[in-house]
């Protein structure tokens, strides 16, 4: 054993397998190390390892030989007395799937292993401990989650030190299947709440359509997520990542009574109970905001503006942000001007146009706010961005997201529409705000004059939002041919 190492960090051929050497303190009475020091080795590069279960594997004689087990959870493995030979095989789905590395392992060094990458080890003296800490509970349905293979197959060339067929092995180890039969242990599941909603269609779109496995999309009726026991019933441990689709997005109703507990409850509640889960099972979570976290008295919003909301819907959303914030692994995409599959502005327009364009019909024009400012943002778009985000393994935090190109107002926005439709634009007529608001004869929340977000940081990135004049281009014209179909 090596007393004079420093501690040091190692990166090996299979992506997240780390060696660790680590200073060991000897004297006439034996030794003593810091086996996880969470700072320093945090600092090196170790992921934060949120540990919940410590194993110790005692191994009487020289030759028991363990394995080839991967797990769905991390672990950090060490010796605490004896040494090891360890041996690593990729069984994640990807380019190393089947990759192999080994070295021997004793009090002065330890592996992180990550989920997925299959663990073995061999004893080299008699009385060795093997000890390993984990970030998931093990329990029965967990194990059935496992992925083998067998340690002596040829495939892998493992150079045991003790060969086999002298070593003590469990009948289970030796049935283990050969590489060319594993099935690779899928990555993390991913947890999409508000799927019957616009954003949540959307996600679930660009999952079929990019052939992504893995999501699980639930609704209010199947997961509440601003209802604190619902959380009891999932096994958080099996996900990685939660898309929070989910939110109240009526406005105007969010000043009533009975819309403002509503609000609260999805916007601010949810999101916060979501923080807490991710935080406590080290899940990345992604949530949508909105514009309405701001008043509008600047012409352009970035990353950085404090918030300063001007209604109840701001207010909760603001909050949920907050919240959202909390968890270490969060991205935050904030919009402005939602518009996906289901009820809408463009859609509502599209609505306007047919009866302007109908002789029959005695509606003759239709006026639009035209001093609130901005760009439309797709849902389409934005799932694409969110996965972008997950799959670049971009800095977390705040982005900006909208569609990109000139901004408008509500009114020129109904114009383009109304143009597309084949309908006479100059049947949208324009109105202030103050003015529209006058002849409201329901709540009416205060909102932003000006909406438009900076999308500078999201297009460092690598992602460049789409022209929301070319996606309403498209948008209508889909819209326009379902509605022929029907």
């Amino acid at each position: 054993m090596e007393f004079e190492k420093k501690l040091n960090v190692t990166h090996t051929g299979i992506p997240g397998l780390l060696v660790v050497d680590m200073p060991v303190h000897g004297d006439n009475r034996g030794w003593f190390k810091e086996n996880w020091q969470r700072a320093k080795m945090t600092a090196l590069g170790v992921p934060d390892l949120r540990i919940v279960q410590n194993n110790v594997s005692f191994n009487a004689a020289r030759g028991v030989t363990r394995g080839l087990h991967a797990e769905p959870w991390d672990k950090f493995i060490s010796a605490a007395s004896g040494e090891i030979f360890g041996a690593w095989v990729d069984l994640r789905e990807g380019p190393t799937f089947g990759q192999v590395f080994t070295t021997r392992v004793d009090a002065s060094r330890a592996v992180y292993v990550p989920r997925g990458v299959a663990n073995g080890f061999q004893a080299l003296a008699d009385g060795t401990v093997y000890t390993y800490l984990v970030d998931a509970h093990w329990s029965l349905d967990r194990k059935r989650e496992y992925t083998f293979v067998n340690l002596a197959d040829p495939a892998l060339a493992i150079s045991w030190p003790i060969p086999l067929d002298q070593c003590e092995l469990s009948d289970a180890d030796r049935a283990h299947p050969l590489l060319a039969d594993v099935t690779p242990m899928p990555p993390r599941r991913t947890l999409v709440t508000g799927a019957d909603g616009q954003l949540g269609r959307a996600v679930g779109a660009y999952a079929k359509a990019h052939g992504l496995t893995g999501f699980e999309f639930t609704d209010r009726d199947e997961f509440d997520f601003s209802d604190p026991e619902a959380y009891g019933r999932i096994d958080w441990d099996s996900y990685g990542t939660i898309i929070n689709a989910g939110a109240y997005t009526a406005v105007d109703r969010a000043q009533t009574p009975q819309g403002r507990a509503a609000a609260w409850r999805a916007n601010a509640l949810g999101p916060s109970l979501l923080a807490r889960t991710a935080k406590e099972h080290d899940l990345t979570l992604v949530h949508v905001s909105s514009d309405y976290v701001f008043d509008g008295s600047r012409a352009r919003h970035d990353e950085s503006e404090a918030f300063s909301p001007l209604g109840v819907y701001g207010q909760s959303k603001a909050a949920g942000d907050l919240a959202v914030a909390g968890a270490p692994r969060h991205y935050i995409l904030r919009s402005s001007w939602v518009i996906g599959e289901g009820r809408n502005f463009v859609g509502s327009m599209l609505a306007l146009a047919a009866r302007v364009s109908d002789p029959g019909d005695a509606l003759e024009q239709v006026t639009v706010v035209d001093d609130q400012v901005g760009r439309l943002t797709f849902t389409d778009d934005m799932a694409g961005a969110v996965m972008h985000l997950l799959d670049t393994h971009a800095p977390y935090g705040v982005y900006d997201m909208t569609g990109s190109g000139e901004e408008a107002s509500w009114y020129q926005i109904a114009r383009r529409v109304f143009e597309q439709a084949g309908a006479d634009p100059d049947a949208v007529r324009p109105v202030s705000t103050s003015e529209y608001y006058a002849h409201a004869t329901g709540p009416v929340a205060p909102r932003p004059a000006h909406s438009t977000l900076d999308l500078t940081k999201i297009e460092k990135t690598g992602y460049q939002p789409n022209d929301w004049q070319d996606s309403l281009t498209q948008y209508v014209t889909t819209l326009r041919r379902d509605l022929e179909v029907k």
